[in-house]
């Protein structure tokens, strides 16, 4: 955690003071500001040194005007800058994003995407939080919780589990690596709508490997395929798995075709198109479907654990094809596999072998 003090409280306030009057002047007036503006706004939110209302119509305003790219990598620098960052113990790390705000239409595979991936010789780890605005949907937290995972490591306990062979992966909170921006939670359900922070922070990049770290996320709107792109970049990650997947998030549609957008350092992105049957790959639903009768977080958390365990242990169906399809693409990108074709057979092997449970 960066421990430099760029501001006083009365710069900051002075800052925010010149933004607002800039940002907040209506549709047509309204103007952009520069990418170290947005920083120390931002900043000044998560040190607590401007008054909440300001935070709210900094937030607000930026949404409404819509964010401009020096603005959206000011806004990250500004979290980055507060959030605990530690260098894990393996060559490569792969930093599984989904949605913070979770899910509420399909059963999520993705939250035993980690220890699957570690089970294939990749070290991994998802982030997330209990739930949060607009869709205060079930989440990795909330799942793996009801699976037994220790949902409350430091970032160096996460980083430590990289690195141990009979592990290989973790879940870190946001109240672990961004406990600033955590804090900020019950403002953000206040307003609602999703603000900046939202795309932000899945970008903090709390663990890094020695040599690579990788983003995998996904994203519903396509115009976020290249913001994220870009962000991606600004937040120092080697490559990035964009997936335009269910609900926002890493599994791609199993009942039709899909677009990922990959890249590597300074490569322009690459539209890979996803065929599902080419992976022997058949459904009529795009995911698992929530089981009928079960309402609530609490309880669908409890039956996407037991499908997540079972899958794991090897239990077909489509649960399965969605956790190896996701797993697929991260195999390809790393270039761990000569085809799509040829990394489905390897993950259905581990899948139906069950070995992939004991990394639970």
């Amino acid at each position: 955690m960066s421990e430099q003090q760029l501001f006083s409280a009365t710069e900051a306030q002075e800052v925010m003071r010149s933004v607002i009057q800039r940002i907040a002047t209506g549709p047509t007036l309204s103007k952009d500001i520069e990418q170290e503006e947005a920083r120390i706004g931002m900043r000044a939110i998560l040190e607590g040194v401007v008054d909440p209302v300001q935070a709210t119509v900094f937030l607000i305003a930026l949404r409404m005007k819509r964010e401009t790219d020096d603005e959206n990598r000011g806004i990250l620098s500004g979290i980055q800058d507060l959030t605990n960052r530690v260098v894990a113990d393996v060559d490569e790390v792969v930093d599984i994003a989904d949605p913070f705000n979770g899910y509420n239409r399909t059963l999520p595979i993705a939250p035993f995407l980690a220890p699957l991936l570690a089970e294939l010789g990749v070290p991994a780890f998802s982030q997330g939080l209990e739930t949060v605005t607009p869709k205060f949907g079930f989440t990795h937290r909330q799942i793996l919780r009801e699976a037994g995972v220790n949902v409350d490591l430091s970032v160096e306990e996460a980083a430590a589990q990289l690195s141990d062979p009979a592990k290989g992966w973790a879940y870190l909170d946001q109240s672990q690596s961004s406990p600033l921006l955590h804090k900020l939670v019950p403002l953000r359900n206040q307003l609602i709508k999703r603000t900046v922070i939202t795309t932000a922070e899945t970008l903090t990049h709390p663990i890094k490997g020695r040599e690579k770290s990788h983003l995998m996320t996904g994203y519903v709107h396509k115009p976020y395929a290249r913001i994220y792109a870009m962000l991606v970049r600004h937040a120092g990650f080697d490559s990035a798995l964009l997936v335009r997947g269910v609900e926002g998030g890493v599994t791609s549609s199993l009942r039709q075709s899909s677009t990922t957008y990959q890249f590597v350092g300074d490569q322009e992105e690459v539209a890979v198109e996803v065929n599902p049957e080419e992976l022997d790959i058949q459904h009529d639903l795009r995911a698992p479907a929530i089981p009928v009768g079960v309402e609530g977080n609490l309880e669908i958390s409890k039956r996407a654990a037991e499908s997540g365990i079972a899958t794991l242990q090897g239990e077909e169906g489509i649960s399965m094809d969605a956790l190896m399809l996701s797993a697929t693409l991260v195999l390809q990108h790393l270039g761990r596999c000569e085809s799509l074709e040829r990394g489905a057979e390897e993950v259905r092997d581990v899948l139906s072998s069950g070995r992939a449970a004991g990394r639970l």
